[in-house]
């Protein structure tokens, strides 16, 4: 009878050290992305399926410098950010591994905008905004991102700093689209048609052309979204109510497109529930959430945008699906070349 009892207490003990050290009821998450809304979900996920999401907060930067120094004695399984080159990046450094490859995730996510290590959650496109009272119909007609370096458009655009992942992205897709040469050369065209050296963020460059500052810019679609709100204050929504979206390249391969993404981490001690985790982010409750608290795009069919997105930016665009997000991460290094060697700030 002791033995039994002494086998008890260690089955006990076991079980329960083993759920302590978070391999069968918990995930850790390394967030970049700041959205209540989605400490909200993640607190829906745990409800429904009893898995303690562990969320650990910090700026994309000082993450990705503690994953690569944890290395194999990883404690995050997912890392999740704002744009696919920061996931593409990740992966380039070794730091993600193969995994997220279930059919739910498969049939959620269309091809070009995940790899077996890191899908996209939601989507955005980064556009043209214009002031509808300085800029023409005749000037955006045909109007594509190679269109920025048109000496027409000289001292009337502004456009963030090139250290900025969103135009690290948005040029690394040039590159991929255009070669690295050419893309250099839109780079300095794009340099002398600056109305300003690049501050602030795409918010920011909203205002400048709101103000009088720049007649066009380039940003996220879900900013002009957020400033329509209210969430940013009245002087933002004023501002946004002064310019108009454009997305460029309708005529050929389509809108740039970007995505906020999930990546496994190599090493992650709890990969089931990572994997868990990601298929409940791309169901229709979770992608409803989203688009109706940070604005983005769903990256699933069948969940319609919020209806300031629709109502502002409307849904009638060609999306570029050719270009596969993946590449973002393989170019942002050209990329990042090409701007400083054009004067970019």
């Amino acid at each position: 009878m002791r033995k039994i009892g002494i086998l008890a207490f260690l089955f006990t003990f076991l079980t329960t050290s083993v759920i302590a050290d978070g391999h069968s009821n918990e995930v850790n998450v390394f967030n970049a992305r700041h959205y209540k809304a989605d400490a909200e979900l993640y607190g829906k996920f745990t409800n429904q399926t009893g898995i303690k999401v562990n969320l650990i907060n910090g700026k994309s930067g000082a993450l990705e410098k503690r994953i690569l120094e944890e290395g194999a004695d990883a404690t995050a399984d997912l890392y999740i950010t704002a744009d696919a080159g920061r996931c593409g990046a990740m992966d380039k450094k070794g730091a993600l591994q193969g995994g997220l490859t279930s059919a739910a995730i498969k049939a959620a996510v269309p091809k070009s905008f995940r790899t077996n290590k890191w899908v996209g959650i939601a989507k955005r496109a980064r556009i043209i905004y214009y002031s509808p009272e300085r800029v023409t119909g005749a000037e955006l007609s045909g109007m594509t991102y190679e269109g920025l370096a048109d000496p027409k458009w000289k001292g009337r655009l502004v456009i963030r700093k090139s250290s900025n992942i969103y135009n690290k992205s948005l040029v690394a897709s040039l590159i991929k689209n255009n070669g690295k040469a050419a893309t250099a050369e839109w780079a300095k065209g794009v340099v002398a048609n600056m109305a300003r050296t690049p501050e602030g963020n795409d918010r920011a460059q909203i205002m400048a052309v709101a103000a009088g500052e720049a007649d066009i810019a380039v940003a996220n679609t879900y900013y002009l979204a957020l400033m329509l709100s209210g969430k940013k204050g009245a002087e933002q929504q004023e501002a946004a109510k002064k310019v108009k979206a454009f997305f460029p390249n309708q005529n050929d391969r389509g809108t740039h497109m970007n995505v906020s993404c999930a990546a496994l981490v190599k090493g992650a001690p709890n990969k089931d529930n990572a994997v868990k985790l990601v298929e409940f982010l791309l169901t229709p409750e979770s992608q409803e959430h989203f688009t109706n608290n940070t604005f983005e795009f769903p990256m699933i069919g069948g969940v319609s945008p919020s209806p300031l997105v629709v109502n502002n930016l409307g849904l009638d665009f060609k999306q570029d699906l050719v270009t596969k997000v993946s590449s973002y991460g393989k170019n942002q290094a050209a990329a990042l070349e090409v701007m400083t060697a054009a004067g970019w700030k």
